[in-house]
């Protein structure tokens, strides 16, 4: 089969190794902005003449749509986010299957029926979070005759060795996008109702609480988006659901110094005019912060998800907990976040390509990826997901 690989940063850097290794895989164009340093790359990896590299340029949509046309079977989009919409839109016009990592946005939706009569398929949301953890997420709910709590979490943080700075934590993916990600709405359900949180608002403390994790001690977590869109998505009566909520994971002050930042206005949308020249807040945090929160070649993040579920099964009280811990892999130089977005990616189009995903239209992993398949492909690169069952809860 031939891929399209759109995007060759930390996370397509995974994505391309992996389908550099699987036999299945006879061509991949990997297209980069620095194609001459991809090239560089592709040649001290020794990857062989499976790789063809190709310019392009998330801005540029002809740049996307020439690459459509290059006969590829299918398509992984992990451009910057923005361009997300139109890669799916040129994607649909040439008749490719695709796959990204990235929240489904309406745009994309919109595709789902002139992407079934192209008899094409695009599977979003099919990285680290969202996309594994979504997979264990219906799992773990479909193992259950009734729900009435669900608890998912999911991180990436450095291992505790690495967590040296004030901050805890390092880059795994763009900062930009991390603090993006600390001023975004959230919704849950605590006690049976619906509670709806400010994006100025998920570092409160009646917003976080503590986990443990076996092997690590207790972590924090705080809200990530809106949780409660899922229960209809799995089919679950809201009325009937105690607790419902998606939460990232940190060590533990991650929260109580990004909550001041919050409190500061240092995360604001809006420019600040400094000496008459107008200032993005987040870029120029990212812009100082970044360099100082890189991990050196001897130090690994860590990936985390778990999900707890529990309700009832066979007039019992039940629990279903699966869980998934990667860490970096010090040889390769791959990072745990790089390894379960990129290869995720990668099986998601292999999936695809090879017929294990034969519906059409724009798909949810909730509802159209299985656990089985996924849980034994990601054991294949080393990656394993545990599951345990605990009478009453």
């Amino acid at each position: 089969m031939k891929v399209l690989l759109l995007g060759v940063g930390m996370q397509g850097k995974a994505a391309l190794h992996d389908l550099v290794q699987s036999q299945e895989v006879t061509e991949v164009i990997a297209a980069s902005r620095h194609v001459e340093a991809l090239k560089d790359y592709i040649a001290d990896r020794r990857y062989g003449g499976k790789v063809r590299c190709d310019f392009v340029d998330a801005s540029e949509p002809d740049s996307i749509g020439r690459l459509m046309k290059c006969g590829a079977d299918v398509a992984i989009d992990l451009l910057p986010a923005h361009a997300c919409g139109r890669v799916a839109a040129a994607a649909v016009q040439h008749g490719v299957h695709l796959v990204n990592t990235f929240y489904t946005l309406p745009e994309v939706k919109d595709l789902a029926a002139r992407a079934e009569s192209r008899d094409v398929t695009i599977l979003p949301e099919f990285g680290l979070d969202p996309g594994i953890d979504l997979v264990m997420l219906s799992k773990a709910v479909r193992s259950l005759d009734e729900v009435e709590e669900i608890w998912s979490y999911g991180g990436g943080i450095p291992e505790p060795e690495a967590a040296g700075n004030p901050l805890k934590y390092k880059v795994t993916w763009t900062f930009e996008g991390v603090l993006n990600s600390y001023r975004r709405a959230g919704k849950v359900i605590r006690d049976g109702q619906i509670v709806e949180i400010g994006d100025s608002e998920m570092f409160y403390p009646e917003n976080i609480h503590r986990v443990e994790i076996d092997g690590l001690g207790k972590l924090e977590a705080f809200p990530n988006g809106d949780a409660v869109k899922y229960a209809d998505l799995l089919g679950i009566s809201r009325s009937k659901l105690q607790a419902l909520g998606r939460y990232a994971l940190r060590w533990p002050g991650h929260c109580a110094f990004w909550r001041t930042m919050v409190d500061l206005c240092l995360l604001d949308s809006e420019a600040v005019m400094v000496d008459g020249v107008a200032v993005d807040r987040k870029r120029f945090l990212a812009a100082v912060l970044e360099p100082h929160l890189q991990y050196s070649a001897d130090e690994r993040d860590l990936v985390i998800l778990r999900t707890v579920v529990k309700g009832r099964k066979g007039g019992q009280g039940q629990s279903v907990i699966l869980q998934m811990i990667d860490r970096r892999d010090l040889e390769t130089g791959l990072t745990a976040m790089s390894r379960t977005v990129g290869y995720t990616a990668s099986i998601g189009a292999l999936m695809i390509a090879s017929g294990k995903i034969t519906k059409r239209g724009v798909l949810t992993p909730i509802n159209d990826v299985s656990y089985a398949d996924l849980k034994q492909e990601l054991a294949k690169r080393g990656i394993q997901i545990t599951s345990e069952v605990v009478a009453g809860q």
